[in-house]
């Protein structure tokens, strides 16, 4: 049971009124609780693969993850971009793809009419945060995001399926799509022709979709050389500060971040210092 229950507010009528909190402390499957505690690993300056940078960690602790049978989809990370003036801050989830040896980290998106290419370019700071809670652990990282060159970003898209190849040359990222006017979709519940309050069928855009996705199918029919659409590519993160988080018990956490010096020599080698931060 709970330490602390959510307050019922009572109406005028003396009934029980809605109330004021639609969630309160949730414990996993519970609707409130304990919040579980961390006691799977700890994490303390010798156990850092090295001090000189971060990527070595990064890849230690993700091959780690990749052989965890309960992490499903350890590339699988949060992609936090903000644009300027506003200061408006948009996040996603996207999967890594590539870590390479300079230690930049590789997403791949539409980089033209998407939100985040919106954003990136107000404003190169990125930010990317990994989650897997079978090894209760965390990685953030920040930088700045530049674009991969093509040819780096056509072998990339040369391993993907067929279908996906042609979804991204279909797709405009995040563009409104428009419902047919009357509607000849034939949805799920509704009647061919039948008209909502809108003016549109039972087409609620996917057909735009659909039909962008059969323009793309007849340009490269019986293709399979397709190249990467110049407006999509490589997305990559040049770190500045790296932090590895491990979860302890008490919420005592062990927490360590790599931050890049300033200053150094054109083509010199980039230098970090490592510290420890207070959870």
């Amino acid at each position: 049971m709970a330490l602390y229950q959510p307050p019922v507010a009572e109406s005028q009528s003396g009934a029980a009124a809605p109330p004021e909190k639609l969630i309160f402390a949730p414990a996993g499957s519970q609707a409130h609780g304990q919040a579980a505690q961390f006691t799977r690993g700890t994490l303390s300056r010798r156990d850092l693969v090295s001090a000189a940078s971060p990527a070595p960690q990064f890849h230690a602790w993700f091959t780690e993850a990749q052989a965890t049978p309960a992490i499903a989809q350890p590339e699988a990370c949060a992609l936090s971009t903000a644009e300027l003036p506003s200061g408006r801050v948009s996040s996603r989830l996207v999967y890594l793809k590539e870590l390479d040896a300079g230690g930049g980290f590789v997403v791949y998106s539409n980089l033209e009419t998407s939100r985040k290419a919106r954003d990136l370019a107000t404003n190169p700071h990125a930010a990317l945060v990994w989650y897997w809670p079978a090894l209760q652990r965390q990685v953030r990282v920040e930088g700045r995001a530049e674009r991969y060159p093509r040819d780096q970003s056509q072998a990339y898209f040369d391993t993907r399926v067929r279908g996906s190849r042609i979804g991204a040359w279909a797709s405009r990222q995040s563009q409104v799509l428009v419902p047919k006017a009357g509607g000849d979709g034939g949805g799920d519940g509704a009647r061919v022709g039948d008209v909502d309050n809108d003016g549109h069928g039972d087409d609620d855009g996917r057909a735009q979709l659909e039909e962008w996705v059969a323009e793309a199918e007849r340009r490269f029919e019986g293709r399979d050389d397709i190249p990467v659409p110049d407006f999509w590519g490589g997305l990559r993160i040049v770190p500045d500060r790296v932090e590895f988080w491990q979860g302890r018990e008490s919420r005592l956490h062990d927490r360590f971040v790599y931050e890049l010096q300033d200053g150094g020599e054109p083509g010199e080698e980039a230098k970090w210092t490592v510290a420890r931060l207070s959870p």
